[in-house]
């Protein structure tokens, strides 16, 4: 059977607003396995992000977990008290964010960033530090690594900055890695070359969870993918089978809003509506206003989300499938 690294169950954060309860991640449901890349994908708003912040432990006031499991190897470390959460990340679960250039301190020399993060964890020497985070910087293939170590962030190109990201996470060795829209901002060269960093980290033994609007990313990269929208997920699958054949209506509208270099695509089309305000979801499926197939059952209920084929699940009254058969 295959070994799961990180296990998500039901998890569910809030916010309390002075106009009410928003719930951005809700009931969320997410497993990924040893040495596989899994990506979360859906639009800006949808709820990824903050997943991903809550399996790290940094939701921070108002916001808070207010149910579900977080298992690390088994171990449900959304229960720990903040100091052991601080003991994890970095150490058997480490995070690349969206934008180096606001993670990064400005007014410190990569090195010594990367420097800190070993030693905070092992305790080592500053010289053996120095000899680690140079190792590490080869490793994630910056060039000319003792000359970058005493660069500062703002004399380093986008992907350099990113290539010290994905150092800093992966210093320490962690069995996790979860990386916030990695190649943002980065020309597709460079996006390329940081995708390939990170299937070459999978192959070394490190699971990762990939998160991305970028469907051409998903693709090309992870194993398995989950769908997100309005804080749940709504589609699930080994990504070949998602692609081609997506079951839920709002996977088969993302898939038709891409443009295809094939001779002879598809008209691009968009998905009708706006995300909906999380503050006055309807009481059935989240994305019922924004349905073609949209029945009275599914304005009046939420569907649950279950297996249609193997290994390939749906929140869905309607699937592809069902409407073929």
């Amino acid at each position: 059977m295959e070994q799961t690294v990180l296990e998500v169950k039901n998890l569910t954060v809030s916010f309390h607003t002075e106009k009410g309860v928003i719930t951005p991640v809700n009931g969320v449901w997410l497993r990924v396995p040893a040495g596989k890349i899994v990506g979360v994908v859906g639009e800006s708003g949808c709820g990824k992000s903050m997943t991903a912040r809550a399996i790290m432990g940094l939701i921070k006031f108002p916001g808070k977990v207010t149910g579900g499991e977080i298992l690390l190897d088994g171990r449900n470390i959304a229960v720990l008290p903040e100091k052991q959460r601080r003991a994890l990340r970095g150490a058997e679960i480490s995070m690349i964010f969206q934008e180096p250039m606001t993670s990064l301190n400005p007014v410190v020399k990569v090195g010594r960033q990367v420097d800190e993060a070993v030693r905070l964890h092992t305790h080592c020497t500053r010289a053996e530090a120095k000899r680690k985070t140079l190792e590490m910087f080869r490793e994630v293939e910056i060039p000319e690594p003792e000359t970058r170590y005493n660069c500062y962030p703002h004399q380093l190109s986008g992907g350099l900055r990113q290539r010290v990201m994905i150092a800093m996470a992966m210093i320490c060795r962690p069995r996790l890695l979860i990386a916030d829209e990695p190649t943002t901002a980065l020309d597709v060269t460079v996006e390329a070359q940081i995708l390939k960093l990170l299937e070459k980290l999978r192959d070394g033994g490190t699971s990762v969870l990939l998160i991305s609007h970028n469907l051409g990313v998903i693709a090309r990269t992870c194993d398995e993918v989950s769908v997100m929208y309005a804080g749940r997920i709504v589609e699930h699958g080994e990504t070949a089978a998602l692609f081609e054949k997506p079951l839920h209506p709002y996977t088969r509208g993302l898939l038709r809003s891409v443009a295809s270099l094939r001779a002879g695509g598809e008209t691009l089309q968009t998905i009708p509506g706006v995300v909906p305000n999380l503050l006055h979801l309807s009481k059935g499926c989240a994305f019922s206003l924004r349905c073609g197939q949209c029945g009275a059952d599914c304005e009046q209920n939420a569907p649950e989300f279950r297996e249609i084929a193997p290994g390939h699940f749906a929140r869905c009254f309607r699937t592809e499938k069902e409407g073929e058969e």
